[in-house]
């Protein structure tokens, strides 16, 4: 795999793996490095389901968005932590319910960064952006020219964080970050969350998130209550924070717990 190495961008440290890389190899991706898949394969080997749980992760994206856009109206999304663009993305499903839609997609990871500009394109109706932003740094994200004349902060946006939060340690007060984008958000809005939890398998995650500290990256584990904190004062979609596959899912699953993440999507009163 040397020749894939040497491809890497300039300017990228590929000898650390990196998490879009990560959940790139697990859901049949080519855009990932020796670094990374040695990630994924330890990680898989805590938990040999994790690709399907990657995939049913991203399902429960696209059943969201779709919600958010057929049956709440929603045109305007702000999708943080985007990762790896892999079609359909959330501008292709938002359009193609509602083909005015505004996406603004932001990631802090220049291969995203250098895939996002070439495949995250604009219909002739909708646009998308994208921003090189940390979630850590509201107001570099919330301030920046292409986000105020992609969407319109007066009215209602869906902010995404999906799997993301897992890469925030708590001394970064990932609570306080994200309220600073949710208060900036018009009442309307809604907020979108994922988080792997070790509620369901606390032995394997523990494992996780040791084997991801060991090697380098920030793995954050939370519970059910904790996630559910980060939508204080919002007014929950039915069902509320439930497993990732429980939430609306076209069909019901065997084991709604057998993939570890809490989901849930919340509107602002008002």
């Amino acid at each position: 795999m040397a020749g894939v190495e040497e491809r890497a961008p300039v300017g990228i440290d590929v000898s650390v793996p990196h998490s879009a890389r990560i959940y790139n190899f697990w859901t049949g991706g080519k855009d990932n490095f020796a670094a990374d898949r040695a990630m994924a394969q330890a990680i898989e080997g805590a938990i040999p389901s994790i690709r399907a749980m990657a995939m049913a992760n991203r399902d429960f994206v696209l059943r969201a968005v779709e919600y958010l856009s057929r049956e709440a109206g929603i045109r305007q999304f702000i999708d943080i932590g985007t990762g790896i663009p892999a079609s359909p993305n959330v501008h292709e499903t938002a359009q193609a319910i509602a083909p005015g839609s505004r996406v603004v997609y932001v990631d802090n990871d220049p291969i995203v960064l250098a895939h996002a500009r070439a495949l995250l394109v604009s219909n002739s109706l909708g646009s998308t952006a994208y921003i090189d932003g940390d979630l850590r740094d509201p107001a570099s994200i919330l301030d920046t020219p292409q986000l105020r004349t992609t969407v319109n902060l007066d009215e209602p946006v869906a902010l995404l964080l999906v799997a993301v939060l897992m890469l925030v340690r708590e001394e970064d007060n990932p609570l306080a970050a994200v309220r600073s984008f949710l208060d900036k958000l018009a009442p309307g809005s809604y907020v979108v969350i994922t988080h792997p939890t070790g509620d369901f398998d606390p032995p394997a995650m523990k494992t996780v998130v040791e084997t991801a500290t060991h090697g380098g990256m920030t793995f954050v584990a939370r519970s059910r209550e904790q996630v559910e904190e980060y939508f204080a004062g919002w007014e929950f979609v039915e069902p509320g924070v439930v497993p990732v596959l429980a939430w609306r899912p076209e069909d019901r699953p065997d084991d709604e717990y057998a993939a570890y993440y809490w989901a849930g999507v919340a509107r602002k009163p008002g």
